[in-house]
């Protein structure tokens, strides 16, 4: 729009105020088309000033029309990223959904905390409207998530733009294990850490193992060698370039003579299951694959078993299993306990089981 003064938009809404205390239904629905018809021939030309009185004006015509023409009026404004901030509110908190849906949606006006109030207060059409937005931060999904049906879960993991927290994600996975359309829905992200995506793998497969054998108990065994290869073809697609950059920095620390126990214990205590994982196998002379084999495990003598082989202390070895229990949101475990567990295990023990996990990882299906 050319250049405006606010006295002429003033005299504008004094005027509508007026012929709305005294119109027709039918009159102040074309009132608002008429005013939504300018709003949006000059909407990227309005300065913060115009948009004020816009909102304004709308703010008076909304408070007296029918919901049919309020869902016109959020459909047409939602896809407008300098539409007034208070209508868009004001749509948005409606309780029609035709009326908040596109908005929720669409509307970058929207602030984090109207969406946040209405994913708190609202019901499942409200929370699947906003599982739609093109970006969602980690505390709105995991409201959406904990708050949210099946729909809603369903909706929020296939947004590639929902970032998951990693207590939204630690669930997901655990509730995934009872339904495999979210399992797959998870799989397919993209930015699913391994840590997760392995832990959905393996409970994945120990879920069709066990229909599978239930209906052929005659074939256990050969559906147990299917089921293990199928998993290490998954295990593999799942290396991402994330994991490929770790396991070339521990490979470069360990040919450099760095990498120590030191540092594979600040690894895991920053929380990095990559490079804790690929440090741990170096120390230990094993594969990183056996060693990411054992270190998922729902037990941890896994852990203990490579730590006692690489000839760790109980704190460095303290520090990998709090990792796990922290990544996995597992229950915790009892320290004291794995510590006299640990010290009373023997090197030579812990050679003899590894060597059997090395085979297991080695050994082709029959």
């Amino acid at each position: 729009m050319r250049s405006k003064s606010a006295k002429p938009s003033e005299n504008l809404l004094d005027e509508l105020q007026a012929a709305l205390s005294h119109g027709t239904v039918a009159r102040r629905v074309e009132a608002l088309r008429r005013v939504t018809d300018l709003f949006l021939g000059n909407a990227v030309d309005y300065s913060d000033a115009h948009i004020r009185v816009f909102d304004d004006v709308f703010q008076c015509l909304i408070a007296q029309i029918e919901t049919s023409a309020k869902a016109l009026l959020a459909e047409r404004l939602a896809p407008i990223a300098a539409a007034p901030p208070k209508i868009m509110r004001t749509l948005a908190l409606d309780e029609v959904i035709e009326v908040a849906g596109p908005v929720l949606t669409k509307s970058e006006r929207l602030d984090e905390a109207t969406l946040m109030e209405i994913a708190r207060t609202r019901g499942e059409a409200h929370l699947k409207a906003i599982s739609l937005r093109r970006v969602l931060s980690e505390a709105l999904t995991d409201v959406l998530v904990s708050r949210g049906n099946e729909d809603v879960v369903q909706s929020t993991v296939g947004n590639h733009g929902a970032k998951l927290s990693e207590g939204s994600l630690t669930d997901l996975v655990t509730r995934a294990e009872r339904d495999d359309d979210l399992a797959t829905c998870i799989g397919l992200r993209p930015d699913l850490p391994r840590h997760h995506y392995l832990k959905l793998v393996a409970k994945a497969s120990l879920s069709v193992r066990r229909k599978l054998e239930a209906a052929h108990p005659e074939l256990a065994d050969e559906v147990s060698s299917v089921v293990q290869e199928a998993a290490q073809r998954v295990r593999a697609a799942a290396m991402t370039r994330q994991t490929e950059m770790a396991r070339a920095l521990v490979k470069s620390l360990h040919a450099d003579g760095r990498l120590n126990e030191f540092q594979v214990m600040t690894f895991a205590e920053q929380g990095k299951f990559d490079e804790t994982n690929a440090g741990l196998a170096a120390l230990a002379g094993v594969a990183v694959e056996t060693a990411e084999n054992m270190m998922i495990e729902s037990r941890t003598e896994g852990v203990m078993i490579l730590a006692k082989v690489a000839g760790m202390s109980w704190s460095s070895v303290r520090a990998i299993i709090a990792m796990r229990e922290k990544l996995s949101g597992g229950s915790r475990t009892d320290m004291l306990t794995l510590r006299d567990s640990y010290e009373a295990l023997r090197s030579s023990t812990a050679q003899q089981v590894l060597r059997f996990h090395r085979m297991q990882s080695t050994t082709p299906a029959s």
